[in-house]
């Protein structure tokens, strides 16, 4: 069963949730899935995600980059959840460490796939760490732009339908680093604001 281990409410009125367990199981509008521009979800978290909800994803996947082109950053796709318990999957591609610009190609990512959520008018959404994995991007650096990037996000669109966000992690050693970050940043109780982002 996935656990919230850290929960702070944003000042513009959202729940950001750092969660231990599986995404695959999490019971929100919509999951993030850490995908590859071409939306061929072979391993990590997207082979997770077609294994459990079934090849139907695949194919609104194929469908999707037939009609629309390769995925970017800042344009996530999106498709059913299949037979997993969301009601979308919302295919956000991050960047690969090494290829230039990282940071702003992750944050694109985090953002393209928030404002996605609006525009379906979703209440509740889960992330997984984009781009940690085989992509490579440093998971604390990718941690601090996570946190930043949430509140960052909702300070603009304060008037967001998204209510619920949460960060779910199965992977215990990630997990540790975002929790180290956040209770750096946010503090283990209470409210405390962001401290800015070194981007050299």
């Amino acid at each position: 069963m996935n656990q919230i281990i850290r929960e702070q409410n944003l000042e513009s009125g959202q729940r950001f949730q750092l969660v231990r367990g599986d995404i695959t199981r999490e019971q929100v509008d919509a999951i993030v899935n850490a995908a590859n521009a071409y939306l061929q979800h072979g391993g990590g978290v997207a082979g997770a995600i077609v294994l459990k909800g079934g090849s139907q994803i695949q194919v609104e996947s194929d469908d999707w980059v037939r009609k629309h082109g390769l995925v970017k950053p800042e344009s996530p796709a999106y498709t059913s959840g299949g037979s997993l318990p969301c009601r979308y999957v919302i295919h956000a591609v991050g960047p690969v460490w090494g290829e230039g610009d990282e940071d702003h190609h992750l944050r694109a990512a985090i953002t393209g796939a928030l404002k996605l959520g609006d525009r379906l008018e979703l209440t509740s959404i889960s992330f997984p760490a984009i781009s940690t994995g085989v992509f490579g991007f440093p998971i604390e650096r990718a941690a601090r732009i996570n946190l930043i990037e949430f509140q960052d996000y909702f300070r603009k669109y304060s008037a967001s339908s998204l209510k619920v966000v949460r960060l779910t992690l199965i992977d215990r050693a990630a997990l540790e680093v975002f929790l180290r970050i956040w209770d750096t940043e946010f503090g283990s109780t209470g409210n405390k604001k962001l401290t800015d982002f070194n981007q050299d």
